[in-house]
């Protein structure tokens, strides 16, 4: 059996390019719905070659302290849509996968 980070990393894996999915949206998923902290402390770990920028709050805002900005630039190169506050659209870029 995966680690619940194994797990995680395995979700982001498959988000594809301009499409977003949340953190409590992936807790979820995971059977865990009230464990989206522990995606986000998942997500401070993330291997490199996974998609980490594709992981946003539910209401679309780019989290990550001093990454959010390279976050976002990372987004707007792959065409994620943008609200005029500067959150993701969830409603056009919002990726769904079945919970497992």
């Amino acid at each position: 059996m995966h680690t619940f980070n194994e797990q995680v990393y395995e979700i982001v894996g498959q988000i594809p390019r301009g499409k977003v999915i949340s953190y409590g949206q992936i807790a979820r998923i995971l059977g865990n719905p009230r464990a989206a902290r522990q995606v986000g402390w998942a997500m401070r770990h993330c291997p490199e070659h996974l998609p980490w920028q594709r992981v946003v709050m539910a209401d679309g805002s780019v989290t990550g302290g001093a990454y959010a900005d390279i976050r976002k630039a990372a987004l707007e190169l792959e065409g994620a849509a943008f609200l005029p506050d500067g959150r993701v659209d969830m409603k056009a870029c919002g990726f769904t996968l079945s919970q497992k």
